[in-house]
């Protein structure tokens, strides 16, 4: 339930459009729905990372190339390319995991869960690489008529293991931060629609929620709130009513959006209308205070939704 203040008495009613909502409760999050959509599906960026990963390994073996010869060896630069391409090749194929990391460590709330699945995900990273390095290599140099003897040992799954670490931080925090920045920027476009004043705003659309054969007329403007209470859905009005009608909070989302109605938590719509102040705390959540003096907690996996607001003028 919302934190709030001043809880009124609570009417039961049914929305209008209830009968065709959704049954489930929570939208996907925006950009992170799999490999062809959000961050794993922006092929730009996999390029983006291919190239760098090529261009790593090219100097690499280059370089090792380079210093064999300095010290009186042969420098190989064919078997040297051919160590770091089967590397990159094999990296590249195991990017989803990391994909699939990042979205699970966005997903979670706690600070120990995402470090928890970002340890078992560069364990799994680290394993699969080096496994699939060793077939590669060893399939390749069969097929050529030659042989590949991978030295195991712990010192060499170690030294394997370290430089895995390394790729897949570095790899992870890039798609991270470029999922944040393409919602950061999706929250600054829709923020941008919004008027600075709520007088400037004509809602000619009206909001009717039914009760049986009764009907109940509610201006967006009036809304402060939206909250999930099960299999209903809880509208606080500025006028200090509720109203608990059957639905999801998944459809009422997506009903209220053109009313710059959003979500700021798993179980909150906020109108980003009705908000006069917003105080980020240290832990990423935040807190809404109403033009009415009530206010709102947030979550911070929602706080690009509320990043624009200190750029606009606060409702009076």
């Amino acid at each position: 339930m919302a934190e709030s203040h001043n809880a009124p008495e609570t009417e039961r009613v049914e929305a209008v459009w209830d009968q065709d909502r959704a049954r489930r409760d929570e939208a996907p999050p925006a950009g992170t729905s799999g490999w062809r959509g959000g961050i794993s599906g922006d092929w730009t960026t996999f390029g983006a990372i291919a190239g760098v990963a090529l261009a790593i390994g090219i100097v690499n073996a280059l370089s090792g190339a380079q210093d064999a010869a300095w010290r009186g060896g042969s420098s190989d630069v064919g078997r040297r390319l051919f160590w770091e391409l089967t590397s990159i090749i094999v990296i590249l194929l195991l990017v989803p995991i990391l994909v699939m990391a990042i979205r699970r460590m966005r997903q979670a709330q706690a600070l120990a869960a995402r470090a928890a699945i970002g340890a078992a995900a560069l364990l799994g990273f680290s394993a699969l690489h080096i496994a699939g390095m060793v077939w590669f290599r060893k399939l390749a140099l069969w097929l050529a008529g030659g042989a590949y003897d991978f030295h195991f040992s712990l010192a060499t799954v170690l030294y394997e293991f370290r430089k895995d670490v390394v790729t897949g931080v570095l790899i992870g925090a890039t798609l991270w931060l470029i999922e944040s920045r393409r919602e950061l920027r999706k929250a600054v476009l829709a923020a941008a629609s919004i008027p600075t004043a709520p007088s400037e705003q004509a809602f000619p659309d009206l909001i009717w929620l039914r009760d049986g054969t009764s009907r109940i007329r509610v201006a967006p403007r009036d809304i402060l709130w939206v909250t999930s209470a099960g299999n209903y859905i809880e509208y606080s009005l500025a006028n200090g009513t509720q109203h608990l009608i059957r639905g999801t909070l998944a459809a009422t989302e997506s009903e209220l959006a053109r009313f710059a109605i959003v979500r700021v938590h798993r179980t909150r719509l906020a109108n980003l209308g009705r908000v006069s102040g917003v105080e980020f705390k240290p832990s990423g959540d935040f807190e809404l205070t109403f033009d009415n003096g009530q206010t709102l907690g947030g979550s911070r996996r929602y706080r690009p939704a509320v990043a624009a607001l200190g750029s606009r003028t606060a409702p009076v």
